[in-house]
């Protein structure tokens, strides 16, 4: 398997767990909302479940960036090749 291929891996894998951690997240702060609205919702009550979804809401969305944003800007090879660009054109003149 080379170079490309392994970065394709990389990138499916992010993607599946994405998807995986997103599906827990809705199961389980729609489960809580649940439980607010049986419990203290129909009363008018503080909606405490806005802290488990904004909370863990920064956490997925740092995840679907890691998982779908360009993976190129945060790449070492990317960064090691624009030096070594930088170096050559420098040696050159």
């Amino acid at each position: 398997m080379d170079d490309y291929e392994k970065q394709l891996w990389v990138i499916a894998k992010r993607r599946v767990m994405f998807k995986k951690s997103f599906t827990v997240y809705f199961l389980v702060n729609s489960f809580l909302c649940a439980v607010w609205f049986i419990t203290i919702g129909r009363h008018g009550g503080h909606f405490w479940p806005i802290w488990s979804i904004l909370g863990w809401g920064i956490g997925i969305a740092m995840q679907y960036a890691n998982a779908y944003t360009n993976a190129d800007f945060f790449s070492e090879k990317k960064e090691y090749e624009k030096l070594k660009n930088h170096s050559e054109s420098n040696t050159e003149a």
